[in-house]
């Protein structure tokens, strides 16, 4: 059982490591010998857990996608029902989760010619339960399917554009500024 429980944490620091490398290399430069190297294994570990560099990739994306999914998972929990209220939730903890994790961000939004439709999909992800929320609070509100789309997009331009404005300094990272960007979020959905 512990060969088993280090082999996990051993795939783990790989992904780390990974995580660091393509933001410190990008895609193309994207080493696993230096990653190997890192966590002080064989240039041959690696590939007791992931086939192949798009494997490893996958197993980046997948790890973010658990870390994002454990934090909404969190929120859900807490709320009490009110869909209004728990979009402008998981929308202002997304923004801090970009935020904080400026790493998982640039893999995010890493955009490349080898990163193939399957790598997008998996990107795609991270947002799957924000359109669910927003189409079922449409459909309650008998809004058109156009509506929620334009409402998803509109609410993503939010996340996004606020991330990169904190994380540019152009405004200060605080819970006032991020009330702000909540006030907008609500504002959406208090629109047709």
């Amino acid at each position: 059982m512990a060969n088993k429980s280090t082999k996990k944490n051993l795939q783990e620091e790989l992904i780390l490591a990974g995580i660091e490398e393509l933001n410190n290399n990008g895609f193309h430069n994207f080493s696993v010998r230096r990653i190997a190297a890192k966590c002080g294994v064989s240039c041959a570990a690696p590939y007791k857990h992931f086939k192949d560099k798009s494997e490893f990739m996958a197993a980046i994306i997948e790890y973010i996608n658990f870390i994002w999914a454990r934090r909404q998972l969190a929120i859900v929990k807490n709320n009490s029902g009110d869909i209004k209220k728990l979009l402008v939730e998981i929308s202002v903890d997304y923004i801090r989760f970009l935020v904080e994790n400026p790493h998982f961000r640039s893999i995010l939004m890493m955009k490349d010619e080898d990163f193939d439709e399957k790598f997008d999909n998996m990107k795609a992800q991270m947002s799957k339960r924000v359109l669910k929320l927003i189409n079922k609070f449409c459909k309650e509100a008998e809004m058109p399917d156009t509506v929620a789309q334009r409402k998803f997009y509109i609410v993503r331009a939010l996340i996004y554009g606020a991330s990169l404005m904190f994380d540019n300094g152009e405004i200060e990272y605080n819970e006032e500024n991020l009330s702000y960007f909540a006030d907008a979020i609500t504002r959406e959905f208090d629109l047709p």
